[in-house]
Protein backbone atom coordinates (compact mmCIF):
# COMPACT_ATOMS: atom_id res chain seq x y z
CA UNK A 1 0.00 0.00 0.00
CA UNK A 2 1.66 3.60 -1.14
CA UNK A 3 2.18 6.07 1.26
CA UNK A 4 4.28 9.28 2.17
CA UNK A 5 7.64 8.70 3.86
CA UNK A 6 9.54 11.48 5.58
CA UNK A 7 13.37 10.91 6.41
CA UNK A 8 15.05 11.13 9.64
CA UNK A 9 16.98 14.39 10.27
CA UNK A 10 19.52 15.12 7.53
CA UNK A 11 22.67 17.39 8.13
CA UNK A 12 22.56 20.27 5.36
CA UNK A 13 25.78 21.26 6.57
CA UNK A 14 29.26 18.98 7.55
CA UNK A 15 29.27 19.06 11.32
CA UNK A 16 26.35 19.30 12.48
CA UNK A 17 25.63 16.46 13.73
CA UNK A 18 23.86 15.51 17.22
CA UNK A 19 23.62 11.63 17.03
CA UNK A 20 26.88 10.36 15.42
CA UNK A 21 24.83 8.69 12.77
CA UNK A 22 22.76 10.84 10.75
CA UNK A 23 22.78 10.95 7.21
CA UNK A 24 23.91 14.06 5.17
CA UNK A 25 22.76 15.89 2.66
CA UNK A 26 25.37 17.95 1.09
CA UNK A 27 28.12 16.01 -0.64
CA UNK A 28 27.79 14.13 -4.30
CA UNK A 29 28.58 10.93 -2.30
CA UNK A 30 25.55 11.22 -0.55
CA UNK A 31 23.22 12.55 -3.13
CA UNK A 32 24.41 9.72 -4.90
CA UNK A 33 23.57 6.96 -2.29
CA UNK A 34 19.95 8.55 -1.14
CA UNK A 35 19.58 7.80 -4.58
CA UNK A 36 19.30 4.27 -4.29
CA UNK A 37 16.41 4.72 -1.63
CA UNK A 38 14.22 7.12 -3.25
CA UNK A 39 14.35 4.54 -6.68
CA UNK A 40 13.30 1.85 -3.88
CA UNK A 41 10.30 3.82 -2.52
CA UNK A 42 8.86 4.80 -5.75
CA UNK A 43 9.32 1.20 -6.91
CA UNK A 44 6.94 0.45 -4.03
CA UNK A 45 4.66 3.14 -5.60
CA UNK A 46 5.45 5.57 -2.58
CA UNK A 47 6.37 8.93 -1.80
CA UNK A 48 9.17 10.17 0.07
CA UNK A 49 10.61 14.10 1.28
CA UNK A 50 13.91 14.35 3.02
CA UNK A 51 13.35 16.03 6.63
CA UNK A 52 16.41 19.00 5.48
CA UNK A 53 18.07 19.69 9.54
CA UNK A 54 20.40 21.85 11.48
CA UNK A 55 21.37 20.55 15.29
CA UNK A 56 22.48 23.91 16.41
CA UNK A 57 23.20 23.50 20.09
CA UNK A 58 22.56 19.96 20.37
CA UNK A 59 25.41 19.11 18.17
CA UNK A 60 28.44 17.79 20.31
CA UNK A 61 32.31 18.83 19.87
CA UNK A 62 33.11 15.21 19.88
CA UNK A 63 30.84 14.31 16.99
CA UNK A 64 32.07 16.86 15.09
CA UNK A 65 36.07 17.13 14.98
CA UNK A 66 35.73 19.70 17.79
CA UNK A 67 33.77 21.87 16.13
CA UNK A 68 31.77 23.61 18.69
CA UNK A 69 27.73 23.81 18.30
CA UNK A 70 25.77 27.24 17.78
CA UNK A 71 22.81 28.77 18.66
CA UNK A 72 20.29 31.47 18.94
CA UNK A 73 22.13 32.24 22.59
CA UNK A 74 24.94 30.67 24.95
CA UNK A 75 22.45 28.82 26.39
CA UNK A 76 23.15 25.00 27.16
CA UNK A 77 20.79 21.97 26.84
CA UNK A 78 20.77 20.59 30.29
CA UNK A 79 17.81 17.71 30.52
CA UNK A 80 20.11 15.17 28.62
CA UNK A 81 23.55 13.48 27.42
CA UNK A 82 24.89 13.38 24.27
CA UNK A 83 26.01 9.80 22.98
CA UNK A 84 29.69 9.75 21.54
CA UNK A 85 32.11 7.13 21.00
CA UNK A 86 33.52 7.97 24.46
CA UNK A 87 29.90 7.03 26.36
CA UNK A 88 27.79 9.70 27.48
CA UNK A 89 28.48 13.61 27.62
CA UNK A 90 27.39 16.47 28.96
CA UNK A 91 26.27 19.46 26.32
CA UNK A 92 28.42 22.03 26.01
CA UNK A 93 27.18 25.96 25.84
CA UNK A 94 26.87 26.70 22.14
CA UNK A 95 28.28 29.43 20.53
CA UNK A 96 25.69 32.47 19.77
CA UNK A 97 25.43 32.67 16.11
CA UNK A 98 26.25 36.59 14.61
CA UNK A 99 23.41 37.81 12.32
CA UNK A 100 25.81 37.65 9.56
CA UNK A 101 26.23 34.05 10.13
CA UNK A 102 22.92 33.29 9.52
CA UNK A 103 22.78 33.91 5.97
CA UNK A 104 24.91 31.07 4.96
CA UNK A 105 23.05 28.60 7.22
CA UNK A 106 19.68 29.51 5.43
CA UNK A 107 21.76 29.12 1.74
CA UNK A 108 22.66 25.35 2.86
CA UNK A 109 19.22 24.62 3.45
CA UNK A 110 18.67 25.54 -0.10
CA UNK A 111 21.38 24.02 -1.22
CA UNK A 112 20.24 20.53 0.63
CA UNK A 113 16.70 20.98 -1.22
CA UNK A 114 18.13 20.99 -4.84
CA UNK A 115 20.46 17.76 -3.37
CA UNK A 116 17.45 16.46 -2.76
CA UNK A 117 15.44 17.07 -6.04
CA UNK A 118 18.75 15.32 -8.01
CA UNK A 119 18.56 12.34 -5.05
CA UNK A 120 15.21 11.77 -6.19
CA UNK A 121 12.82 12.65 -3.35
CA UNK A 122 9.50 14.21 -4.28
CA UNK A 123 9.68 17.00 -1.67
CA UNK A 124 11.30 18.11 1.72
CA UNK A 125 10.63 18.46 4.75
CA UNK A 126 12.15 21.26 6.94
CA UNK A 127 12.71 20.46 10.62
CA UNK A 128 11.41 23.44 12.88
CA UNK A 129 10.97 21.14 15.61
CA UNK A 130 11.99 19.89 18.67
CA UNK A 131 14.84 22.17 19.89
CA UNK A 132 16.77 21.88 16.98
CA UNK A 133 17.95 25.13 15.10
CA UNK A 134 15.15 26.92 13.70
CA UNK A 135 13.19 25.81 16.71
CA UNK A 136 16.11 27.22 18.74
CA UNK A 137 15.08 30.73 17.24
CA UNK A 138 11.68 29.98 17.06
CA UNK A 139 11.25 29.95 21.21
CA UNK A 140 12.08 32.66 23.91
CA UNK A 141 13.28 29.91 26.18
CA UNK A 142 16.63 29.38 24.01
CA UNK A 143 16.04 32.71 22.26
CA UNK A 144 17.61 35.52 24.34
CA UNK A 145 19.38 37.26 21.78
CA UNK A 146 18.20 40.95 20.00
CA UNK A 147 18.52 42.53 17.19
CA UNK A 148 16.73 41.13 13.69
CA UNK A 149 16.65 37.58 15.06
CA UNK A 150 15.39 37.93 18.55
CA UNK A 151 12.66 39.68 20.84
CA UNK A 152 9.45 39.49 19.16
CA UNK A 153 7.85 36.64 17.67
CA UNK A 154 8.02 38.12 14.45
CA UNK A 155 11.67 38.72 14.79
CA UNK A 156 12.26 35.31 16.40
CA UNK A 157 10.54 33.60 13.60
CA UNK A 158 13.05 35.29 10.89
CA UNK A 159 15.18 32.67 10.57
CA UNK A 160 12.55 29.87 9.53
CA UNK A 161 10.77 32.40 7.28
CA UNK A 162 14.10 32.49 5.53
CA UNK A 163 14.98 29.26 5.10
CA UNK A 164 11.31 28.60 4.11
CA UNK A 165 11.56 30.93 1.26
CA UNK A 166 14.88 29.76 0.54
CA UNK A 167 13.67 26.06 -0.02
CA UNK A 168 10.61 26.97 -1.95
CA UNK A 169 12.70 28.46 -4.79
CA UNK A 170 14.72 25.11 -4.87
CA UNK A 171 11.73 22.55 -4.61
CA UNK A 172 8.15 22.68 -5.53
CA UNK A 173 6.85 20.16 -2.29
CA UNK A 174 7.73 21.52 0.94
CA UNK A 175 6.41 20.79 4.24
CA UNK A 176 7.17 21.90 7.76
CA UNK A 177 7.45 20.06 11.09
CA UNK A 178 7.14 21.91 14.17
CA UNK A 179 6.68 21.19 18.18
CA UNK A 180 5.58 24.15 20.05
CA UNK A 181 5.11 22.31 23.26
CA UNK A 182 7.64 20.05 23.02
CA UNK A 183 10.32 20.66 26.29
CA UNK A 184 12.87 17.89 24.83
CA UNK A 185 16.02 19.44 24.35
CA UNK A 186 15.96 21.67 27.39
CA UNK A 187 12.62 23.81 25.28
CA UNK A 188 10.46 26.08 26.07
CA UNK A 189 8.25 29.23 25.34
CA UNK A 190 6.98 31.47 27.92
CA UNK A 191 3.52 31.48 25.52
CA UNK A 192 3.30 28.79 23.30
CA UNK A 193 -0.35 29.66 22.02
CA UNK A 194 0.92 32.87 21.21
CA UNK A 195 3.65 31.77 19.11
CA UNK A 196 1.41 28.65 17.63
CA UNK A 197 -1.42 31.41 16.67
CA UNK A 198 1.18 33.86 15.06
CA UNK A 199 2.96 31.10 13.16
CA UNK A 200 -0.64 29.75 11.89
CA UNK A 201 -1.58 33.06 10.26
CA UNK A 202 2.02 33.91 9.09
CA UNK A 203 2.68 30.63 7.13
CA UNK A 204 -0.40 30.89 4.95
CA UNK A 205 0.77 31.98 1.73
CA UNK A 206 4.33 30.69 2.00
CA UNK A 207 3.56 27.57 -0.59
CA UNK A 208 3.50 24.79 2.33
CA UNK A 209 2.88 21.36 0.64
CA UNK A 210 1.25 20.41 4.40
CA UNK A 211 2.95 21.55 7.99
CA UNK A 212 3.40 18.87 10.11
CA UNK A 213 2.65 19.24 13.85
CA UNK A 214 3.72 18.07 17.17
CA UNK A 215 0.59 18.06 19.39
CA UNK A 216 2.11 17.89 22.52
CA UNK A 217 5.02 17.75 25.27
CA UNK A 218 6.61 14.45 25.17
CA UNK A 219 7.83 15.02 28.70
CA UNK A 220 4.32 16.61 29.87
CA UNK A 221 5.80 19.23 31.68
CA UNK A 222 4.23 22.21 28.92
CA UNK A 223 0.16 21.69 28.61
CA UNK A 224 -1.63 23.84 25.80
CA UNK A 225 -3.91 22.72 23.07
CA UNK A 226 -1.91 23.88 19.55
CA UNK A 227 -3.72 22.09 17.60
CA UNK A 228 -6.90 24.34 17.48
CA UNK A 229 -5.01 27.78 16.73
CA UNK A 230 -3.47 25.64 14.02
CA UNK A 231 -6.56 23.94 12.85
CA UNK A 232 -8.39 27.23 12.74
CA UNK A 233 -6.03 29.58 11.23
CA UNK A 234 -3.88 27.78 9.08
CA UNK A 235 -5.10 27.28 5.41
CA UNK A 236 -3.24 24.76 4.39
CA UNK A 237 -2.78 20.98 5.25
CA UNK A 238 -2.27 19.86 8.47
CA UNK A 239 -0.91 16.57 9.27
CA UNK A 240 -0.38 15.99 13.27
CA UNK A 241 1.91 13.56 15.09
CA UNK A 242 2.34 12.46 18.80
CA UNK A 243 1.12 9.20 19.79
CA UNK A 244 -2.10 8.68 17.94
CA UNK A 245 -3.58 5.29 17.88
CA UNK A 246 -5.33 4.39 14.77
CA UNK A 247 -8.70 4.45 15.89
CA UNK A 248 -8.18 7.91 16.86
CA UNK A 249 -6.22 8.96 13.74
CA UNK A 250 -9.41 7.77 11.83
CA UNK A 251 -11.86 9.46 14.21
CA UNK A 252 -9.19 13.28 14.19
CA UNK A 253 -9.16 12.56 10.42
CA UNK A 254 -13.57 12.33 10.15
CA UNK A 255 -13.79 15.00 12.05
CA UNK A 256 -12.07 17.49 10.32
CA UNK A 257 -9.37 18.64 13.24
CA UNK A 258 -6.58 16.96 10.81
CA UNK A 259 -5.83 16.29 7.00
CA UNK A 260 -3.56 13.73 7.89
CA UNK A 261 -1.70 11.60 10.89
CA UNK A 262 2.13 10.66 10.48
CA UNK A 263 3.17 7.51 12.38
CA UNK A 264 7.03 7.44 13.92
CA UNK A 265 7.10 4.44 16.47
CA UNK A 266 4.49 2.67 15.28
CA UNK A 267 6.17 2.43 11.82
CA UNK A 268 9.66 1.52 13.13
CA UNK A 269 8.10 -1.30 14.75
CA UNK A 270 5.75 -2.18 12.04
CA UNK A 271 7.64 -2.05 8.43
CA UNK A 272 3.96 -3.09 7.10
CA UNK A 273 2.08 -0.91 8.88
CA UNK A 274 -0.23 0.59 6.49
CA UNK A 275 -1.20 -3.15 5.70
CA UNK A 276 -1.61 -3.60 9.29
CA UNK A 277 -3.93 -0.64 9.41
CA UNK A 278 -5.81 -1.45 6.09
CA UNK A 279 -6.55 -4.77 8.00
CA UNK A 280 -7.32 -3.92 11.70
CA UNK A 281 -4.22 -6.47 12.48
CA UNK A 282 -2.49 -6.13 15.99
CA UNK A 283 0.77 -3.80 16.21
CA UNK A 284 4.39 -4.74 17.23
CA UNK A 285 5.33 -2.43 20.11
CA UNK A 286 8.73 -0.41 19.72
CA UNK A 287 11.58 -0.93 21.92
CA UNK A 288 12.68 2.26 22.97
CA UNK A 289 15.95 0.15 24.16
CA UNK A 290 17.66 0.47 20.80
CA UNK A 291 16.60 3.31 19.35
CA UNK A 292 19.51 5.14 18.09
CA UNK A 293 21.81 2.47 18.46
CA UNK A 294 23.77 1.52 14.83
CA UNK A 295 22.89 -1.59 13.22
CA UNK A 296 19.77 -3.54 12.53
CA UNK A 297 18.21 -4.46 15.76
CA UNK A 298 15.38 -2.06 16.38
CA UNK A 299 15.41 -0.79 12.40
CA UNK A 300 14.97 -3.52 10.78
CA UNK A 301 14.67 -6.78 12.51
CA UNK A 302 10.43 -6.58 13.76
CA UNK A 303 8.38 -8.77 11.72
CA UNK A 304 5.63 -8.28 9.29
CA UNK A 305 2.19 -9.72 10.24
CA UNK A 306 2.28 -13.08 9.75
CA UNK A 307 5.48 -13.54 9.16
Amino acid sequence: MPGLVITECTMVLPETSSFGSEPGIYSPDQITAWRAVTEAVHQAGGRIVLQIWHGGRACHPQLNGGKQPVGASPLAITDGQVHTPQGKVDHGVPQALEDSEIAAIVVAFGAAARAAVQAGFDGVEIHGANGYLIDQFLRNGSNQRQGPYGGSIENRARLLLEILMTVRAECQLVGLRLSPLNSFNSMLDSDPLALSTWLADNLNGRGLAYLHLMRADMAGVQQADVMTPFRERFQGVLVANMGYTPAEANEAIAAGLVDAVAFGRSFLANPDLPHRLAIGAPLNEANPETFYTPGPVGYTDYPVFGG
